[in-house]
């Protein structure tokens, strides 16, 4: 196995904590884990970058995201430090690739407040990924949350819709009958997690 780092990030009003079973069952491939908490309503980019580029020091690195923290990692990347250039994989659950559905309907309804700078990641808008490092997003397809009230019909996580988990240019699709926040927590998400992890490309 080539990656030997593995940066983890949580999503909205979450911390590291939530993702510490997860970072447990990672640390048994032999890598070395950055389970980062940071401030999602104020995101000190700064911070979390330098905490991050300290942490890869020029080795072969994964990260492993839920929800917001994938849109972190791709910010991270656009700022294209010098050690983003090792990050060989990012493995993204439930995050909104194309933008939050739930966020935007949020933001138009005056509830910014309960958002604060987040809009910053959750309202931005992509259809592509043009990073070297290949990203594998995971999707949830049990409507358990707000989603299914906002748009009848829609396939989702029940926080994120399907089609926001998809861009042009990733390396590969995969979806769990799961919901939003047990994508972190299931088994099966995590067998496939280790089996990118390990992959040789």
């Amino acid at each position: 196995m080539n990656i030997k780092r593995i940066v983890v990030l949580h999503g909205l009003y979450m911390s590291g904590f939530v993702m510490q079973p997860l970072c447990t069952r990672l640390e048994k491939t032999g890598c070395e884990i950055l389970n980062l908490s940071y401030n999602t309503l104020a995101p000190d980019r700064q911070s979390i970058f330098n905490q991050i580029d300290t942490f890869i020091a020029e080795k072969p690195t994964a990260f492993v995201c839920h929800s917001m923290g994938g849109l972190v990692a791709r910010d991270y990347l656009t700022h294209a430090s010098v050690q983003s250039q090792h990050v060989e994989k990012v493995i993204t659950l439930g995050t909104p690739h194309k933008g939050s559905a739930i966020a935007k309907h949020m933001h138009d309804k005056g509830f910014d407040g309960l958002l604060k700078n987040s809009v910053e990641y959750l309202l931005s808008e992509t259809n592509t990924w043009p990073f070297n490092a290949r990203l594998y997003s995971i999707a949830g397809d049990l409507p358990i949350g707000l989603m299914p009230l906002l748009q009848k019909g829609s396939r989702s996580d029940g926080t994120v819709l399907l089609d926001e988990t998809k861009l042009k240019g990733m390396a590969e699709h995969k979806v769990f009958h799961r919901s939003h926040t047990t994508l972190i927590y299931s088994r099966s998400v995590m067998d496939y997690i280790i089996d990118v992890i390990s992959r040789d490309t």
